[in-house]
């Protein structure tokens, strides 16, 4: 399958700090994708280089073939257009009702009319499993699983062909985290979405994830099918896995 993200030889320097020293990998079309590494090895940092949000000290990144860091901005937006991001803490405007927060990118990157968005919005909150009267509520009012998936629909808002998930299942307890992961896995599979996920999260490594990239020590230490980087000899691994032994 043709390759949607190519990062390449990224470097990460904050000060005297190196995080990333010649980071490469691939993501091809239709996979889920899984980032791993320790706290400190910098996946999140990772993240918003590839989106567009960090400018990385070294190194190339080419999402749908276009250098995220060359390119202009009428370029970049039209690139964003191309994926969606549900970040950790779900970044919902807590001002905003559901509906009013899914309705956000159709606002800022169309031109419809909000009689075209309406049923749109609607359509986007029972795909991520939300009863039609969420739509009305402020995120305060929703559970943390309700909040993510609010964060999911609006992530899925434009149809991406990309989705970019930042610790998912943070502050979910074990069922909640588990629904999630499942959500994921089916729409993946039913909406062809190709997903790049960063986590800590063992089950929804083990239970979601086609194929793992590994950071420990600024490097990408193990590359491929899960099956193989079980295998894999680095200490941090072995331990990582150990939970699920």
């Amino acid at each position: 399958m043709a390759a949607v993200l190519k990062v390449d030889s990224i470097v990460t320097r904050f000060g005297t700090q190196l995080v990333h020293d010649g980071v490469s990998f691939e993501v091809r079309r239709g996979e889920v994708l899984a980032l791993i590494g320790g706290s400190g090895s910098g996946k999140s940092v990772l993240l918003k280089e590839i989106i567009g949000l960090q400018r990385p000290s070294g190194g190339r990144i080419e999402l749908f073939g276009t250098d995220v860091w060359s390119a202009g901005s009428r370029e970049l937006n039209a690139l964003r257009r191309r994926f969606g991001v549900l970040f950790q803490d779900g970044a919902l405007f807590s001002s905003l009702t559901v509906a009013e927060n899914v309705a956000v990118p159709f606002r800022e990157n169309t031109d419809l009319p909000m009689e075209v968005i309406r049923p749109m919005v609607g359509f986007k909150v029972a795909l991520v499993g939300l009863p039609p009267d969420a739509c009305a509520k402020s995120p305060a009012q929703l559970s943390g699983g309700m909040r993510k998936r609010v964060a999911l629909a609006r992530a899925l808002a434009l149809e991406p062909e990309i989705l970019f998930l930042d610790e998912p299942t943070s502050g979910l307890d074990p069922v909640g985290a588990r629904d999630f992961d499942r959500l994921v896995r089916v729409l993946a599979d039913s909406l062809g979405l190709t997903v790049f996920i960063v986590t800590h999260d063992v089950d929804l490594l083990l239970s979601i994830a086609d194929r793992a990239v590994a950071l420990s020590g600024g490097k990408v230490i193990a590359d491929g099918p899960l099956s193989e980087v079980r295998k894999a000899p680095d200490p941090w691994l072995q331990d990582y896995f150990a939970v699920r032994a």
